[in-house]
């Protein structure tokens, strides 16, 4: 595995997790409402950005109206399923778990020579069917599970797990993620376990990336929040290939980040200058 030099800035994403707690579960409660709903509905994998959406959507709207779904895959780990138990227990959630194999499985083995990216971005897209399904049925908003990280970093499937209605950890970093399911209670064997998207035995985040999440958190911080440019982040004492690499994987992966592009044409375009939704309040 690859990383950076090792320099120590972690100290500067640290967050007050009251206020953080108090941001999230208010914006969870006002997304749902202003649509008409009092439920969400979220995939419940075992790791720790699911069940911290978790906690905060209990909070927000109390546990008897956040389903919760597992959605495991033949080569899914048990401890991923006791890990999402525990949270299930913990906070007291109505759960459905969902056997996805023979869903994707006629599909895959249509491609003998399909690569783990292939499988798993489908297995990702099954999931997202089911939760929509689920959304229907439940009457509940489809919340997403993913961090600032993997959203900056692309790490993620479009219409997969990117796919949702709301995003409600989506401008946290990984570390940020960790202090605030720290202070609010997320199991042990949660938070101490390698991140792992579960995709594949033996699957991690880390392994796949290349680097570790605590240094790439700390290049995009700087990247990001704090705009520096890239010879500013190495003169913090982060490897220049390093830096380089994390900032082209940004500016790739832009595209996931947006609506799909649409040509403008007329005075007022969707994703141009029809943006939110003061543009139709009190109309």
């Amino acid at each position: 595995m690859t990383t950076s030099a090792k320099p120590n800035l972690l100290h500067r994403l640290e967050i007050d997790t009251d206020l953080t707690n108090r941001i999230l579960t208010g914006f969870i409660k006002d997304q749902i409402e202003k649509v008409g709903m009092k439920r969400a509905v979220l995939a419940l994998s075992g790791g720790i950005d699911s069940a911290l959406s978790a906690y905060l959507s209990a909070q927000a709207l109390g546990p008897e109206n956040v389903l919760v779904v597992r959605m495991p895959y033949r080569t899914s780990s048990e401890a991923s399923l006791s890990d999402a138990d525990a949270v299930i227990e913990d906070l007291g959630l109505p759960s459905l778990t969902v056997e996805i194999t023979p869903m994707v499985d006629p599909l895959i083995e249509r491609f003998p020579d399909m690569s783990n990216v292939r499988k798993g971005n489908i297995m990702a897209r099954q999931r997202m069917i089911i939760l929509y399904d689920q959304s229907v049925d439940w009457g509940g908003l489809a919340m997403g599970t993913s961090n600032k990280t993997e959203f900056l970093l692309g790490y993620s499937t479009i219409y997969g797990d990117s796919g949702v209605a709301l995003q409600p950890i989506a401008d946290l970093y990984k570390a940020q993620v960790r202090q605030l399911s720290r202070a609010l209670g997320v199991p042990n064997s949660i938070l101490d376990k390698p991140p792992s998207a579960d995709l594949w035995e033996g699957q991690t985040d880390e392994q796949e990336l290349g680097f570790t999440y605590d240094d790439v958190d700390q290049v995009l911080f700087l990247l990001v929040d704090e705009r520096y440019t890239v010879d500013e982040v190495v003169d913090e004492g982060f490897e220049r290939s390093f830096v380089e690499k994390v900032w082209r994987r940004v500016k790739s992966n832009h595209y996931k980040r947006t609506m799909p592009n649409i040509a403008k044409v007329s005075k007022r375009t969707i994703g141009h200058d029809f943006l939110y939704l003061r543009d139709w309040v009190g109309r």
